[in-house]
C-alpha cells in the first residue's frame, strides 16, 4: 500500500468509525501530505520508516520557522496514523512509538487582561441590530470557551438562558453543557428580541445570522473580532482562541478546579487544559507574602 492509500484508508477509519469533523479530517490530511512530501523529496520509503526520519522531518520543520505547536500537533497525527496502520496489520512497527514530544518547544497560550477583555466585549455599543449581534457574540464567546466552530454552530434550541447554560456539539460529534453568564445572557437576549428579527426569515436556525439572515461563517467572526479589536484599541494579534484561552486561564486564575475547567472546554486529555494553568508574577508575589510564614 503506497502513502495516498494508506493515508484515504486512515481517513476513512477517522469519518466513519471515529466520526471526526471535517475540519479535524482536513487538518490530519494537510499534516500527513506534508510528510509524505518531505518523504519523497528525501526519498525515504514509506514502508522502511523509523524514529531518524521522522525526527528529521521535525527538525526540518522547526528550522522552517514552524511553531512548536503546529509540530507537535503533526506528531500527534503521525502517531494516530502509524497507530492505526499497526492495527490494521499494514505495517508492523510503530516507529512514533519510542519518539519523544516537544513539549519544551510549546509556548504558552497568548492571553488577554480582564481589562483587556472588557474594552474587547465593549467595543460593539451601538443600537444596531450588527451592533446587538456582534456584542452578543463576543460575550458568548467568552462568556463559555466555546471553540469559533461551536459557537458559529449554534442553534436556538442549544440556548437554555433560563437556567443558565448552553448546549454544545464539540469535536468527534460530542456534546457537552456549559454554563453561561449573566452578562452574556443579557446580550444574547437582547440581539434575540431586538436584532435578530430584523435578518431573519423564519428558516434559520442559527442563533447568530448574517446580514442576509444566513448562518454566520467562521470568516465573519474574524471580521468581528478584528474590528471590534480596533474599535477597542487593542494591539495585541486576537484569534477566535485568544478568547477561548483568556476564558480558561481566567477561571483558572480565580480558582476554578482543572477539571471543571477541563469539562467546559471539551478537552479529551487533561495535558491540553493544563498549558492554561500559568499565572502572572504579580499574582505568585502576592500569594507567597499572603501565606508563607516569612514573607
Amino acid at each position: 500500500m503506497d502513502p495516498q492509500e494508506a493515508l484515504k484508508f486512515f481517513l476513512d477509519h477517522l469519518s466513519v468509525e471515529r466520526g471526526l469533523s471535517q475540519n479535524t479530517l482536513l487538518a490530519y490530511r494537510r499534516d500527513l501530505e506534508r510528510y509524505f512530501t518531505f518523504l519523497e523529496k528525501k526519498n525515504f520509503s514509506f514502508q522502511k520508516i523509523g524514529r531518524e526520519e521522522i525526527r528529521s522531518f521535525m527538525i526540518a520543520e522547526k528550522e522552517s520557522g514552524i511553531s512548536a505547536r503546529s509540530i507537535g500537533r503533526r506528531l500527534v497525527a503521525f502517531r494516530t496514523f502509524y497507530r492505526f496502520l499497526v492495527g490494521e496489520g499494514i505495517l508492523k512497527e510503530d516507529p512514533t512509538a519510542l519518539l519523544d514530544s516537544p513539549k519544551l518547544w510549546r509556548k504558552l497560550p497568548d492571553v488577554l487582561s480582564v481589562a483587556e477583555v472588557n474594552r474587547l466585549l465593549a467595543a460593539p455599543s451601538g443600537r444596531r441590530w450588527i451592533d446587538l449581534r456582534d456584542r452578543a457574540f463576543l460575550e458568548t464567546l467568552y462568556a463559555t470557551g466555546l471553540r469559533a466552530s461551536e459557537v458559529v454552530s449554534l442553534r436556538l434550541e442549544d440556548l437554555h438562558l433560563d437556567v443558565g447554560f448552553l448546549q454544545c456539539l464539540g469535536k468527534g460529534g460530542k456534546e457537552r453543557i456549559v454554563p453561561i453568564g449573566k452578562q452574556a445572557i443579557q446580550a444574547i437576549q437582547k440581539y434575540l428580541e431586538r436584532g435578530r428579527p430584523k435578518v431573519s426569515r423564519g428558516k434559520e436556525n442559527a442563533v447568530f445570522l448574517s446580514r442576509l439572515g444566513r448562518h454566520l461563517s467562521r470568516q465573519s467572526l474574524w471580521k468581528i473580532l478584528r474590528k471590534s479589536a480596533r474599535e477597542a484599541r487593542l494591539s495585541k494579534r486576537i484569534t477566535p482562541h485568544t478568547l477561548r484561552h483568556s476564558f480558561a486561564s481566567h477561571l483558572l486564575e480565580g480558582g476554578a478546579d482543572l477539571r471543571v475547567v477541563q469539562e467546559m472546554l471539551g478537552h479529551s486529555d487533561i495535558s491540553t487544559t493544563q498549558l492554561y494553568t500559568h499565572v502572572d508574577r504579580g499574582r505568585l508575589k502576592a500569594i507567597h507574602e499572603k501565606f508563607h510564614p516569612r514573607p
